[in-house]
């Protein structure tokens, strides 16, 4: 993988990757951008992405929704990807997807992506809502702690430590450029952490919420890494001491994230919502085994 900081660094990675004609994927708010292409997709998320013949890559611009949907056209045409993130969920560092449609339901997934560049670049997160920042910056941190579960690693004992530093300042001021470099460092960090060690029961968790609900991702993570790091605590001890349980839960308030019933999630779907997070490959690779009936539990405590 390639990897440059600034956006004037994008037509050299291209290069250098052999893409010439690249398909753009990024919503209407990155016309402004002006980046050369031979196609475009602004659908995002989208399911009905098809890539024509006469594009020799992707290049996707946004966050995780547009990265997915570009992830998946990679797959789907084994051509190469680029990805310019624009938050902190790094999944710019992982061959798999998942397939959501517009009203952002889950409806597919799969792996296959051909990860080729990243470009990053702290600008273009100035503008990220404090909603997108606090929850893609908690999932990055969902990404640090749930790596630490496979035992020690300094890449994401690094990036959990400069989240819980550098968030709350970026919440405090969203165009402190110090700030925001500083956390767009530690996404990369967490994102690299993820593609080494994988997802475990938090992310099963916030999967099955989004999915079913069309929920942002990253606020699904901020409510759920704390009972699911509560569940595992006596398992993979060693990996609470990077960011503690308080605080993570700390965090995730002071990004506006408290309850799930503030998303509208009914209390009667717990016990069903338990069974299908059981189901996921997350929960069935968590390091302590989880129940349909333990998981619901974790859900209601969170509603």
């Amino acid at each position: 993988m390639i990897v440059r900081w600034g956006l004037a660094e994008l037509p050299g990675i291209l290069d250098d990757v052999g893409i010439d004609r690249p398909l753009l994927v990024a919503s209407p708010r990155w016309d402004a951008l002006a980046i050369p292409a031979a196609a475009r997709w602004s659908e995002i998320p989208s399911q009905r992405l098809s890539v024509a013949r006469d594009v020799d890559g992707i290049l996707a611009v946004g966050g995780g929704s547009a990265i997915d949907t570009a992830k998946a056209a990679s797959a789907a045409s084994s051509l190469p990807l680029v990805s310019v993130p624009t938050t902190y969920s790094g999944a710019e560092w992982t061959s798999f997807f998942g397939v959501r449609s517009p009203d952002r339901r889950q409806v597919g997934g799969g792996s296959g992506a051909q990860l080729a560049g990243i470009v990053y670049d702290p600008e273009l997160t100035l503008d990220l809502p404090r909603a997108e920042t606090g929850g893609t910056a908690m999932n990055a941190l969902a990404h640090c702690v749930e790596a630490l579960y496979a035992g020690e690693l300094q890449q994401a004992r690094r990036g959990a430590a400069a989240i819980d530093r550098w968030l709350p300042r970026v919440l405090e001021d969203g165009r402190d450029l110090e700030a925001r470099t500083h956390l767009l460092e530690a996404a990369c960090d967490a994102g690299q952490s993820l593609a080494a060690h994988g997802l475990y029961l938090a992310h099963a968790m916030a999967q099955a919420l989004g999915g079913r609900y069309g929920l942002p991702h990253g606020a699904m993570n901020a409510l759920c890494i704390a009972p699911a790091m509560r569940f595992n605590a006596g398992t993979v001890p060693w990996a609470m001491t990077a960011v503690p349980v308080d605080r993570v839960e700390e965090l995730a308030r002071l990004a506006g994230f408290e309850r799930l019933r503030d998303f509208g999630v009914p209390a009667a779907d717990l016990d069903d919502l338990g069974t299908a997070v059981a189901a996921r490959p997350g929960a069935q690779a968590n390091p302590r085994p989880a129940s349909p009936k333990q998981i619901a539990e974790l859900l209601r405590s969170i509603w």
